[in-house]
């Protein structure tokens, strides 16, 4: 089976800055592929040398298993939603999605009754039916966002690629959107791919995640996937729900100044320079001198500091030397925090089963 889109070890640099290294990347018909980086890894550039916007240095770009190097924009296929939505400002929404239909290149459409059917359905996929009339100033964030991506739509692209499509709402709109764009790619079967550096919008849309570090794909996996078995310790902070212990490794423990804890039995055994990584959520908090409930469990003890509260969790923050902290994640549906009292020390468990454990 052919794939929507294949890169083959693309690599594009700008001056001195290598935007991408050597990526290949299969993406099936069909598929959601949310793409995640810190910012300069290079998920901009990902999809820009894709749309055709910047020519790869070496590397091949297959459409529909057609090569498309040195193919014009308008001519791939491709659709782009940009974060800035870049809607003309003097135009209706009805003419900003009419506009690439009359005035393409290839098979405009000069028949103005297609022209309204073809808006009317964009508009209406997207929430929209009855706001063709409207100024682009007269309708809101979320609004915007949508008729960016009607535009997109309506010229039936073989794959739609999102620059940070949500980046410039506020949370609610944030929220609502992911829905939408979810349904809205269901509804068509279309194969969208979804650059952001949130991390909780990539694991929440995509069908399937690929992580980008220093222009290179570092990890490719489901969402659940990706959140229970991070490849390595730069994925695992990625996702900002870990905390991470620093230190040097051997017969199955990893010492630091102020603490030495067990390390999961499964994987190779590490000796030197390791980090462990242990989920927020997975840490048992308890008296400083309260007897150990669990043989075996990782201890280690901190200060408490402070507590964030974020809605439907709570996250308590915890010095545990050198002005490192540890925080523990309470989801309010399944525990309450304790009454912690600033100042006073608590011990910190959890199970090694629970952790990650990584060279270097």
């Amino acid at each position: 089976m052919t794939a929507a889109l294949r890169l083959h070890r693309v690599s594009k640099s700008f001056g001195t800055v290598d935007a991408l290294r050597d990526i290949s990347l299969d993406v099936e018909a069909g598929d959601y592929l949310t793409i995640l980086g810190p910012s300069g890894s290079g998920k901009s550039a990902m999809l820009r040398v894709i749309a055709g916007f910047d020519t790869i240095d070496s590397g091949r770009i297959e459409v529909a298993g057609q090569d498309v190097a040195g193919t014009p924009v308008h001519t791939r296929g491709v659709g782009f939603v940009f974060q800035s939505f870049a809607l003309f400002p003097h135009l209706k929404v009805f003419d900003n999605l009419a506009f690439g239909l009359r005035h393409r290149q290839h098979a405009p459409v000069a028949d103005e009754a297609q022209v309204r059917r073809e808006v009317d359905e964009a508009l209406a996929l997207v929430g929209l039916s009855g706001f063709g009339g409207r100024d682009i100033g007269e309708i809101s964030g979320g609004q915007k966002q949508r008729v960016a991506l009607a535009r997109c739509l309506v010229g039936k692209p073989k794959i739609v690629l999102l620059d940070e499509p949500l980046g410039a709402l506020d949370a609610n709109l944030r929220d609502q959107m992911t829905l939408e764009l979810t349904r809205i790619q269901r509804q068509l079967g279309s194969t969208f791919l979804h650059v952001t550096g949130n991390e909780q919008e990539a694991l929440a849309i995509g069908s399937r995640v690929a992580v980008l570090n220093q222009g290179a794909v570092v990890q490719i996996d489901t969402p659940r996937g990706l959140f229970e078995r991070p490849t390595t310790s730069q994925v695992a902070r990625l996702l900002n729900c870990f905390n991470n212990l620093s230190g040097q490794a051997g017969d199955g423990r990893l010492s630091g100044p102020d603490f030495d804890v067990p390390l999961p039995a499964d994987g190779a055994p590490l000796r030197g320079a390791a980090v462990c990584m242990v989920r927020r959520d997975h840490v048992q908090v308890q008296d400083e001198h309260a007897p150990r409930a669990v043989e075996g469990a990782a201890h280690l003890t901190g200060a408490y500091v402070a507590s964030e509260y974020a809605g439907s969790r709570v996250l308590a923050i915890f010095e545990t030397g050198h002005g490192a902290h540890f925080e523990v994640e309470y989801h309010l549906s399944h525990r309450r925090p304790p009454e912690f009292v600033p100042g006073r020390r608590y011990a910190l468990s959890w199970q090694p089963a629970d952790s990650l454990a990584y060279a270097g």
